[in-house]
This record gives structure tokens, sequence and C-alpha cells, in this order.
């Protein structure tokens, strides 16, 4: 798996695993009762692994991983991302900036309709695209400040599945 320079925030991965879902789910919890350096969590067929709380700040990630069988083959698909919170509070940000830009936007219109200035609504316009870009380049610089624990995190799991 490659944490390259790709636009994505949230990287997932998935591949084809030879044991049964419900062992490999078996050896989770069995690592999870063995050591400290990783909190899983499992839900069903979701293995959920997190930093522990101490070692953890902002951008600190945690890795999703879905086992399950579909004929007759084991696949694991896997998710990066930041905590749940995080996350949410981005999207929320990016939907308030995409509304507002929508909303000056038909402001503008109507104002240049009524044949009335509508340079400050183009100034709001371009402040919501510049917002946009202090989102994006806020969410590059958490996944760059989550890089070392993503390795991390992948490199437990692929500890767990070769035992």
């Amino acid at each position: 798996m490659e944490l390259g320079e790709e636009v994505i925030l949230r990287p997932r991965f998935s591949e084809a695993l030879t044991r049964p879902a419900e062992e490999v789910l078996q050896l989770f919890e069995s690592w999870k009762a063995t050591q400290n350096d990783i909190v899983i969590t499992r839900v069903e067929h979701h293995i959920f692994l997190k930093i522990p709380k101490q070692q953890q700040h902002f951008w600190s990630p945690q890795l999703d991983l879905e086992i399950y069988e579909e004929e007759g083959q084991t696949l694991l698909k896997g998710l990066f991302g930041p905590k749940p919170a995080v996350w949410t509070m981005f999207m929320f940000f990016h939907f308030a900036v995409a509304s507002l830009f929508i909303a000056f936007g038909i402001w503008a219109y109507t104002n240049a309709s009524l044949n009335e200035s509508y340079a400050l609504q183009l100034v709001l316009m371009a402040v919501m695209v510049l917002t946009w870009f202090v989102l994006y380049f806020a969410g590059r610089m958490g996944k760059s400040a989550g890089k070392k624990e993503m390795h991390q995190l992948h490199g437990f799991m692929r500890k767990v599945l070769t035992n």
C-alpha cells in the first residue's frame, strides 16, 4: 500500500485473504489482550485500530477494517481516516462554505438583475473559494501529520495477519 501524494484524504485499500473471516477476526481479538501499542475494537465484522489515547493528537488517524466472506473468499477492506468527530467537523465546514458560496451567488445574481452593485457578493464568493482552499490544505496537513501513525497502524495490521 502506498501512502503517496495523491489527492486522497482518506486512503482505502482492499485485499483477498487466505484464512476464513471469523479466524481473522479472532486473530485481532487475541492480539487485543496481549499488547497495548494499538487499541483494537471489534464490532461484528469490523475492526477499528487506533493509537492509544495518551499518544493521540488532533490529527491522529484510525484504520477501519471490514473483514467478510463473499463467494467463498475472505475479503479485507481498509479505510484510513481521522477520528469521526474530526471528519464530521471537516465535512460540516465544507458544506457550510459551499452553501454560503451558493447563497452569495444568488445574492449577486439578484443584485445584478436589479441593476444594483454586486461587488460585495463577488468578494464574499472569492472569500469562500479561499476558505475552501484553506480547508483542503488543512486536511492535507493533517494527513501528513498522521502519516507515521498510518504506517504504524498498517504495520500492526500486517503483523497480525502474518501470524
